[in-house]
């Protein structure tokens, strides 16, 4: 689809963010909001819900055969203690922790005692996760997953020949938006497939028009493009490697 993007370049007032809405008030997208004068609203297009001890029964997954749990994000932390409470899993303090990165690992002290058990973690890529894992060859990986897994991760992993069984203690679900039908914005902000999935099953003959879409991360633009949309802001880039940066060039270039 030809698209002169520069004729979509429209003064900017509002901008909608498929996010929650920032626990911080250090958020850059407050600041963002303050130095051009603009509205910016939070929204969260998608959710996620736990999958219930019951439920992982029927997969037969033994959490008493593993020896060390895969973590990659603050959700699988707080799903797979949950669920280990649930089925009333006692972990032993030899059990270990591999995390995607250290704030993760960080995050690990909401639910034990952090010095006193077996924690490792990345840089922050799965690559660099696997050559940690490598060095654990005896041990047998749990991966607490969402039903929309990044398969980036499985995929180095199995590359890697770690022994890891894949879990879904959660799933990714559609959020009701339908108080948002009669209000538009500027700018909408994806940050997943999911989201952008999430806006035509709550409004299945959404019309862009003049709405301006930012999204973050190739898959995200590439679902933005495959739902016949036009994506006017992508991030990161060279130039723009946050998606507040992206956004503001956007707007001081039509200003």
């Amino acid at each position: 689809m030809d698209v002169n993007l520069e004729e979509r370049k429209n003064k900017v007032k509002s901008i909608l963010v498929t996010l929650p809405a920032p626990e911080s008030e250090k958020s850059p997208y407050f600041d963002l909001a303050n130095a051009l004068n603009l509205k910016i609203d939070f929204r969260s297009f998608i959710h996620v819900e736990g999958v219930s001890g019951k439920e992982l029964r029927k997969d037969k997954i033994v959490f008493n055969n593993y020896t060390a749990v895969i973590l990659t994000s603050r959700n699988a932390v707080d799903h797979f203690f949950r669920v280990c409470d649930e089925i009333r899993f006692d972990i032993s303090l030899d059990f270990k922790y591999f995390c995607l990165s250290e704030a993760i690992a960080l995050y690990l002290q909401k639910y034990i005692q952090y010095r006193k058990r077996k924690i490792f973690f990345g840089k922050q890529s799965a690559k660099d996760l696997a050559d940690i894992l490598k060095k654990h060859s005896g041990d047998k990986f749990l991966y607490p997953c969402s039903d929309v897994a990044a398969e980036t991760t499985e995929i180095v992993l199995k590359s890697n020949g770690i022994d890891f069984t894949p879990v879904i203690l959660f799933k990714t679900v559609v959020s009701d938006l339908s108080d948002l039908a009669e209000v538009f914005y500027d700018i909408i902000v994806f940050f997943s497939p999911s989201s952008v999935q999430s806006l035509f099953v709550n409004f299945p003959n959404f019309k862009q028009n003049k709405t301006r879409l930012a999204a973050f991360g190739v898959t995200t633009q590439k679902a933005i493009k495959d739902a016949g949309l036009i994506l006017d802001i992508p991030a990161p880039t060279p130039l723009a490697p946050s998606m507040t940066m992206a956004i503001e060039q956007y707007i001081k270039k039509i200003k």
